[in-house]
């Protein structure tokens, strides 16, 4: 079974999201900051992170680089509620710099349960069914 953090300063996005993964098999851990998120990260065994990129406390990026510093080689998925790339021409790249921060999908809310399921699974290298 794999484990997987969200760090989610949104506690809706954090509890749907657990919700919608343990019911498919996951362990799930949570944060509602980046600060907290880092702890936790370094202090678990976790296969995969959801990050928030827009969080008041510490951007997403930020919180990916340290990730990346203290887990290298786990992966991560960048959440944002900004439909960033081409929609707002005079916002920064942001998907582009998630995955210079590590980031090896991005996911854009409101989440769609099979997008998160099929996400996850492309992260972890596994067919969208298994868990």
């Amino acid at each position: 079974m794999s484990s997987i953090l969200i760090i989610d300063d949104d506690k809706l996005v954090r509890e749907a999201t657990q919700i919608l993964l343990r019911a498919n098999g996951y362990e799930v851990s949570a944060a509602g900051d980046g600060k907290s998120g880092i702890e936790a990260a370094g202090a678990g065994r976790f296969d995969l992170a959801i990050v928030d990129l827009f969080m008041p406390d510490m951007d997403g990026l930020k919180v990916m680089e340290a990730i990346r510093r203290i887990k290298p080689g786990m992966p991560m998925i960048a959440a944002s509620g900004f439909m960033f790339g081409g929609q707002c021409p005079e916002m920064p790249e942001f998907a582009h710099m998630a995955a210079d921060a590590g980031a090896v999908f991005t996911l854009y809310k409101p989440f769609r349960p099979h997008e998160v399921l099929s996400t996850i699974a492309q992260a972890l290298g596994r067919p969208a069914s298994a868990a």
